[in-house]
């Protein structure tokens, strides 16, 4: 068994040929919900992950997260705010298909970090502009990676694979049906 970036490499291959054969495996929803408390405070927990149609009963741990706003932005800052969330969402997803896509291509990590930033002009939120989004104007990503047997060109094909592949960075620029509905 090869494992590359605490990576189990013939797992990675495994799992990618399963999906091929059945491409209904590939497809998995996940679930968080989450309760008001009060101001801008969310308190929320990881739900059920569903995968290929079949519930996952192995995964039982259930995380709390919790968000508020700044308190320049009307929250207490007791919390993480949902757009620091937005870029952990997006650090996260990156960490996760760099070192898949690193460790299958045989690149050893000797380290990895990121630093992201988010701009947003309240001017949309506040419905002051309405030719101005309500949402992140721009991110920004600066990879850190520390791969000494690799190129710098090998590791820029690696990264310009990771914005290809990343299912939060894809979320992120690409339109997506969010259908809210009042139970």
């Amino acid at each position: 068994m090869s494992v590359i970036n605490d990576i189990d490499v013939q797992a990675l291959k495994d799992t990618t040929a399963a999906v091929r054969a059945n491409p209904q495996l590939g497809q998995a929803t996940f679930s968080v919900n989450g309760s008001w408390q009060g101001g801008c405070r969310l308190t929320a927990q990881t739900g059920a992950l569903t995968q290929g149609g079949e519930r996952d009963e192995t995964r039982n741990a259930r995380y709390v997260m919790s968000s508020d706003e700044p308190t320049a932005l009307l929250g207490t800052d007791s919390a993480v705010s949902p757009a620091e969330y937005l870029l952990q969402a997006l650090a996260g997803c990156y960490t996760v298909t760099l070192t898949a896509l690193a460790s299958a291509q045989g690149i050893e990590l000797k380290a990895y970090r990121l630093e992201l930033e988010g701009d947003i002009d309240l001017q949309g939120f506040l419905g002051i502009d309405p030719t101005i989004r309500p949402g992140l104007q721009q991110v920004r990503v600066r990879l850190h990676v520390d791969a000494p047997n690799a190129p710098r060109e090998q590791l820029e094909e690696l990264i310009s694979l990771v914005e290809s592949r990343s299912p939060v960075r894809d979320t992120l620029v690409s339109p997506v049906d969010v259908l809210t509905t009042l139970a």
